[in-house]
């Protein structure tokens, strides 16, 4: 092996809190630095790699695709736009698909739909309702739209129209809203991510959509990070039955390859006209490639049911080792997106579990997130248990 390489990144500007890592290569669920130190991926580039990595029908199909054709702009049809959207709609229950090329573009042409939604009605203030610990991401409405005063410091003024409520308390959202005509969307996470892994009830699910249904306004879920098969469903919010008007999508989308979109309904279907909104890169050829082709890979090799029998296997693990013990405040989530929460800020466990040969993060200052591709198995899970558990153990006792 070569001598020691430092990860170092001078000339890049400083907005990330890196590890001193740097990744050379990945094959399945596991990955390999410059330096040749191996380690297994339960973070998946924060729930991006469906696949995982060097997938053996998933990189000669983006091989095929980049000898062809990469880029073509908006002018022209781009028939895989057509066959992703077309799966989209009857994996949804919806009606048609706007692409873009990630997640935060994903909720910003959600809120611009909703505005829309609502000029259309003769509203000329329209408010959007959003949550408490929410993320929807770093453009400055986004940023508005997320419930996190730390990363909203020092971007200020903050775009208006939002109303912020609690999660899980329909009282407390009819109460915001109340006498309030300007009203036209609800928009959250189904399972916020970034926010700590907090799941909306089934049961609330089902009222936010009754009462978007009696007042007419859109109600818009972010699937960004919770949705294409993480939870052992194609969307988290199928779990309750409902089908939203809005849906924004991304990151596991393309297995690695940026991109995103946002999935209408009826009610929304036809608010975007031409002119209304767009973008140079989205539905490009290549990304809707990788779309169809993750889509494709996923049913044939049924990754929707390995996610839940693993993501109910690495849960049960956690919850037998950790749940009840001091300074474990709570494990939550569905399929393979998890959640650990202790008592007390925990960032160092990102680099410690890393050196122990295995990559997961830490959100919300104080919660271990586990959301490795949908490919990861039993034996992987068990191996994940046997370096997370006993590296958040020894944090807690150290803090004892």
């Amino acid at each position: 092996m070569s001598a020691f390489i430092e990860a170092a990144s001078p000339h890049t500007m400083n907005t990330y809190g890196r590890l001193p890592i740097a990744l050379e290569r990945g094959q399945g669920c596991r990955v390999w630095d410059v330096n040749g130190k191996q380690y297994l991926d339960a973070l998946a580039g924060i729930a991006v790699n469906t696949l995982g990595h060097n997938h053996a029908e998933l990189v000669p199909a983006l091989q095929d695709q980049v000898a062809k054709i990469i880029h073509s702009c908006n002018y022209y049809h781009v028939p895989n736009q057509e066959k992703l959207a077309a799966k989209l709609v009857e994996l949804s229950g919806m009606t048609n698909v706007f692409f873009c090329n990630s997640g935060l573009e994903a909720n910003e042409a959600a809120i611009k739909l909703a505005r829309k939604f609502g000029h259309d009605k003769g509203i000329s203030f329209p408010k959007i309702v959003v949550y408490e610990k929410a993320f929807h991401g770093r453009s400055l409405a986004t940023l508005s739209a997320t419930g996190n005063a730390k990363i909203q410091k020092g971007f200020e003024p903050l775009v208006e129209g939002f109303i912020r409520v609690p999660v899980n308390n329909i009282e407390a959202l009819k109460a915001a809203t109340a006498n309030d005509p300007s009203v036209v969307a609800v928009f959250f996470e189904t399972i916020q991510g970034e926010g700590g892994v907090n799941p909306m009830g089934t049961e609330y699910l089902q009222q936010v959509r009754a009462l978007c249904d009696e007042k007419d306004w859109l109600l818009m879920i972010d699937e960004v990070q919770c949705g294409m098969g993480r939870t052992g469903k194609w969307f988290a919010h199928q779990w309750a039955g409902i089908v939203p008007d809005v849906m924004p999508l991304a990151k596991g989308l393309g297995s690695g390859v940026p991109i995103g979109a946002v999935v209408a309904g009826p009610k929304a279907a036809n608010v975007f006209q031409p002119g209304n909104h767009g973008g140079t890169f989205g539905g490009n050829p290549l990304a809707m490639r990788a779309g169809v082709e993750t889509i494709r890979i996923m049913e044939k090799d049924g990754l929707l049911d390995n996610a839940a029998k693993v993501g109910a296997h690495l849960k049960a693990g956690l919850e037998k080792a950790l749940a009840g013990k001091p300074g474990v405040k709570e494990i939550r989530g569905f399929g393979l997106m998890l959640g650990v929460e202790l008592d007390k800020p925990c960032g160092v466990l990102t680099n410690r579990c890393a050196e122990a040969g295995l990559l997961i993060s830490v959100t919300a200052d104080s919660v271990v997130r586990m959301v490795p591709p949908l490919i990861m198995t039993i034996a992987e899970a068990d191996e994940a248990l046997s370096i997370v558990v006993p590296q958040i153990q020894q944090f807690l006792a150290e803090q004892a």
